[in-house]
């Protein structure tokens, strides 16, 4: 019977509209280099991820122009960033230019990485931190909107990551708002770490494993469509519930544990997530562009308008997808338990409350 169920929950892992699922081989369909732009350019999370792009993790066999942004005044930090791309050697880059010019950033842009934004200060209330950023979201949604490609893909990195991408969406009219996205694949790699961990079990043996909702406190990881392949001595594949066999975890210290972990590494190392953030980008755009690998779904924040689980319109919310030839489908047909969809209301009121402070 647990076998049954399991391929039940597996089989609901299709995507709304579309039913084939993607190889983890795929490599780009792009002849020419692609335009990658990666603002905050000089930041920390910035660092950690130009040399994974450049090394091909993000878009494998696929060249790139990759420009660097940052704010006025870090002119000579960028070219010391650009010296260490240029000496890593790396065979995909085209080339690699620095600027802090939105025109000569984003003009003809494939991808942009909105990694830089104004970190949350001491005393700053989450309000604060919208006001500030709300401006510098706005400035660079206009500047794709004018310049990049109209197929620009777009991920929003700085936080907080699903306002700022709805901001930068709602300023950039001309522009397909399914490309505009936010970041929850941190959180996603988060809850896979964390169970792998409790379980015993390498992290690639977990599937069906997501979060809903905002890249915030408020944000749901869920484990009920999820489970456990090649599990030690188990006759079936069991759910994720099942292998770990303890819902008061499950339901309590799993979720806090995930919600509140960009907290801890701060405490512990000083310093907010860097290289699991840039790791995690790279993990986004990648099933993004080529596709998500087989059996597999990819956590991404993306457009509300539509989707099949009540969430209203006009949000960026995380949800459980697949991506085939650069587009992104909602899972659908997920069952929703009550405990569930009171935590999915909980984030998306969340959301609401942020879109009325930084649009009106």
């Amino acid at each position: 019977m647990a076998s049954l169920r399991v391929n039940r929950i597996l089989n609901q892992l299709k995507p709304v509209e579309q039913k084939a699922q993607i190889c983890t081989n795929a490599t780009s369909s792009y002849k020419r280099p692609l335009v990658v732009v990666v603002t905050g350019a000089c930041g920390n999370i910035a660092y950690s991820l130009l040399f994974q792009l450049a090394n091909g993790a993000m878009l494998g066999e696929q060249k790139m122009h990759l420009r660097l942004l940052d704010l006025p005044g870090m002119e000579n930090a960028l070219k010391g960033v650009v010296m260490e791309v240029n000496d890593g050697a790396f065979p995909m880059l085209a080339s690699v230019t620095s600027t802090t010019s939105y025109a000569e950033a984003f003009q003809d842009c494939d991808v942009a990485l909105l990694v830089g934004a104004k970190p949350r200060g001491k005393g700053m209330e989450r309000g604060d931190l919208l006001a500030a950023n709300g401006k510098i979201f706005a400035g660079q949604g206009a500047a794709l909107d004018k310049y990049a490609s109209k197929d620009c893909k777009v991920l929003v990195v700085g936080n907080p990551a699903n306002t700022n991408a709805l901001i930068a969406m709602k300023n950039a009219p001309s522009l397909n708002p399914r490309n505009f996205t936010a970041m929850t694949r941190l959180d996603q790699n988060r809850a896979e770490s964390a169970l792998a961990t409790r379980l015993n079990v390498p992290v690639s043996s977990l599937t069906g494993v997501t979060v809903w909702g905002n890249h915030s406190a408020t944000q749901y990881p869920d484990v009920n469509h999820a489970s456990v392949q090649n599990y030690p001595y188990a006759r079936s594949t069991p759910s994720v519930r099942e292998a770990v066999n303890d819902d008061a975890w499950v339901n309590g210290q799993f979720l806090t544990e995930v919600q509140k972990r960009g907290a801890a590494i701060i405490k512990a190392r000083g310093k907010s997530s860097a290289a699991s953030a840039a790791k995690a980008a790279v993990d986004h755009i990648h099933d993004w562009l080529l596709g998500t690998p087989e059996g597999q779904i990819s956590t991404m924040a993306v457009i509300s308008n539509g989707n099949p689980y009540g969430i209203p319109d006009d949000l960026i919310y995380s949800f459980p997808c697949v991506c085939k030839d650069g587009e992104w489908q909602i899972v659908g047909g997920l069952a929703i338990d009550s405990f569930s969809r009171e935590k999915m209301n909980a984030t998306a009121k969340e959301l609401q409350e942020e879109k009325a402070a930084a649009l009106n």
